[in-house]
């Protein structure tokens, strides 16, 4: 399978809200389900690096290592006995216009592009992992301080839920949907000891994410990552007989 995307991708922080459902249904894409965990949906804030970035595996310069910052919520597609397990995203912001505008013109995605930086300090015993990002000149954050052992995820965790979702999914509109696979073997994560989130989610998201400006996540995770490939195929899925 030709592999569109090739990048690094490193701290992945995944901030956890328990949301209600019907905030998400306008977003869900045509021909999946939401996939919740012990009957609860929930949406993430995910701020990490995307490093040394290769488009059919030709390095890109210049625009190659930058941070990405995402809300996403998780859905699951039933195909015959297999459970396809994926995620949409509500926005993904980086810096780079060059980029967004591929990513966009290419396959229909919700980039938006923003100044973001970052700030990583490691430590003998923790580390430090903040992603900022600039929306109406105010600066938002997600910041986590973490141990420096890694250990693998347990079965059955709200964790490993999270992580391990290997399909994204787009909603191209009321009766199609775009389906492709992201590969990356399963990540090791480090104990979060501390966090701070500072996130406009209304002004980020939409009104209807503003909810989130109040309310605690659930769990707060960061994984240190791998190479990920995202496949050159998609699968669009067609749903016209629906039409009336």
């Amino acid at each position: 399978m030709t592999i569109f995307l090739k990048a690094q991708w490193e701290n992945i922080i995944m901030a956890n809200y328990e949301i209600d459902p019907e905030i998400l249904l306008p977003y869900l894409p045509k021909g999946v389900e939401l996939d919740l965990y012990k009957g609860k949906a929930y949406a993430s804030l995910v701020g990490f690096m995307f490093k040394k970035t290769k488009l059919f595996n030709v390095l890109i310069p210049w625009f190659g290592t930058f941070e990405e910052i995402n809300l996403r919520f998780y859905v699951v597609r039933k195909e015959g006995n297999e459970l396809k397990r994926g995620v949409v995203f509500i926005n993904e912001t980086i810096p780079y216009p060059i980029v967004a505008w591929m990513a966009n013109k290419l396959y229909k995605e919700h980039y938006t592009v923003v100044p973001t930086k970052h700030e990583i300090r490691n430590e003998k015993n923790n580390q430090k992992v903040k992603f900022e990002w600039l929306l109406n000149k105010k600066w938002n954050s997600i910041y986590v301080e973490a141990g420096t052992e890694s250990k693998e995820m347990k079965n059955q965790t709200l964790e490993k839920f999270i992580y391990e979702h290997y399909y994204g999914y787009t909603k191209i509109d009321e009766y199609s949907s775009e389906e492709y696979k992201l590969q990356h073997p399963s990540w090791m994560v480090n104990e979060v000891i501390d966090y701070k989130i500072d996130c406009d989610f209304g002004a980020m998201y939409g009104e209807s994410f503003s909810v989130l400006n109040h309310s605690k996540p659930e769990a707060v995770f960061i994984a240190e990552g791998s190479s990920v490939g995202i496949e050159w195929k998609r699968n669009r899925l067609n749903f016209d007989n629906e039409r009336s």
